[in-house]
């Protein structure tokens, strides 16, 4: 079995196109075939002790999920089945997607929220990135002046997320080995 899990919340396709990167980057002899949370559980998550998680944010710094018009439940109707759950010992890097020009204000918000969930039940948080060559006024994912893992923003930035990613995954192989 891979020994790195990869889950990702989507309704567009953009988180999972990048869950997608991630694990033709790793191999699949490290990585695991990337999996939707609306079709996973809590124990599919256990079952790894590396996790990388991604999330886009929507409107007002939300969650995606069925509140916020997704088609299917999502993050926000995953995480709360973390509840009572053990992650001690497992490490947690988390990428997340946003738009810095059109929603500046709550920038990457929903990758705190998966930050925050997963560091209540015990989980090693791995991967923060620098909030330096961004354009933002506010985001809950700054956390000890860093992002809580990486941020991609694919609408204006785009040309910079192979970089990017690649020294992401390379700061998360020192972390994990």
């Amino acid at each position: 079995m891979a020994k790195v899990g990869v889950f990702f919340g989507t309704d567009t396709g953009n988180t999972r196109r990048i869950a997608k990167d991630i694990t033709t980057a790793l191999g699949s002899e490290v990585a695991a075939k990337p999996v939707n949370v609306r079709n996973a559980t809590v124990e599919d998550m256990l079952a790894y002790d590396t996790l990388i998680l991604g999330t886009p944010t929507y409107g007002d710094g939300q969650l995606p999920g069925l509140s916020t018009g997704n088609a299917t439940e999502s993050w926000e109707e995953f995480l709360p089945k973390l509840a009572g759950y053990d992650f001690s010992g497992k490490k947690v890097a988390i990428y997340g997607l946003g738009n810095q020009k059109s929603y500046p204000v709550e920038f990457v918000d929903a990758m705190f929220y998966v930050y925050e969930q997963f560091k209540q039940c015990g989980a090693i948080l791995i991967g923060a990135w620098d909030t330096e060559g961004y354009n933002f006024k506010n985001s809950k994912a700054v956390v000890d002046n860093r992002f809580v893992g990486l941020v991609l923003d694919q609408e204006n930035q785009k040309d910079l997320t192979p970089a990017r990613l690649e020294t992401w995954l390379k700061m998360l192989a020192d972390a994990w080995d």
